[in-house]
């Protein structure tokens, strides 16, 4: 789509507020209004309307498409948006160490162990942790308090941890970010510890650095997007 405006706004629109096209309200791609619970998200995702060039890059607007997806994805199946989220508390990454070498191990439970303590203390919890990919079972408690949290949050909140949940794979990173028990580069520097890892021993490959810098981008993107809903 070529940009056909030449001024963004925005304004209260019910118990929310609305950006406006010259004059004209934003859709969502199901034809809903694009209306967003704060003020600072509004003008967040303004912004990315102002920025825009001769055409639209959606990936250059990644707040707009959060809140695209809180309304026309999240919102009419919440509950099982929720569960599909809550399914990562039974194989958390932070809970799946490396058998070796001996460096990568002490590194991850550096990072991991600071996820999963937080977590036990915030949540009452325990985890399982395993060395290697074999599958362990997590505590039944642990995955229902884990889950409750997750079924507790509304189609914006989901609309951003998701994002935060499936690139990082871990939930436990993810409702640390949320509830600011640790900022989005500190989340990030753990989920990432093995990619580190990877490059620090083998050197830069072009095409995994990318991979990498998009997984960073979309990540940060959610952290920000929770952050101006907070």
């Amino acid at each position: 789509m070529k940009r056909f405006w030449k001024e963004v706004t925005v304004e209260v629109a019910g118990e929310g507020w609305a950006i406006r096209l010259d004059g004209r309200p934003v859709k969502t791609p199901a034809r809903a209004q694009l209306q967003v619970p704060t003020e600072a998200l509004a003008n967040a995702i303004a912004d990315e309307w102002r920025a825009v060039g001769e055409t639209i890059d959606p990936r250059a607007m990644p707040l707009t498409g959060l809140a695209n997806a809180a309304i026309d994805r999240v919102a009419p199946a919440r509950e099982t948006f929720a569960k599909g989220l809550a399914n990562y508390a039974e194989a958390d990454l932070a809970c799946y160490r490396s058998e070796g070498p001996s460096a990568l191990v002490e590194r991850e439970e550096r990072e991991w162990d600071k996820l999963l303590g937080w977590a036990r203390r915030r949540f009452d919890v325990d985890f399982v942790t395993t060395s290697g990919l074999m599958h362990v079972a997590q505590p039944a408690a642990t995955v229902e308090r884990l889950s409750h949290a997750v079924a507790a949050l509304d189609p914006f909140r989901l609309a951003g941890l998701s994002p935060l949940v499936t690139v990082g794979g871990s939930l436990v990173a993810a409702l640390a970010v949320l509830e600011k028990a640790m900022t989005p580069e500190e989340a990030w520097d753990a989920v990432s510890v093995d990619d580190s890892w990877q490059i620090e021993q083998w050197g830069a490959d072009a095409e995994a650095e990318a991979a990498l810098a998009n997984r960073r981008r979309d990540f940060m993107a959610a952290a920000r997007f929770l952050d101006l809903i907070s």
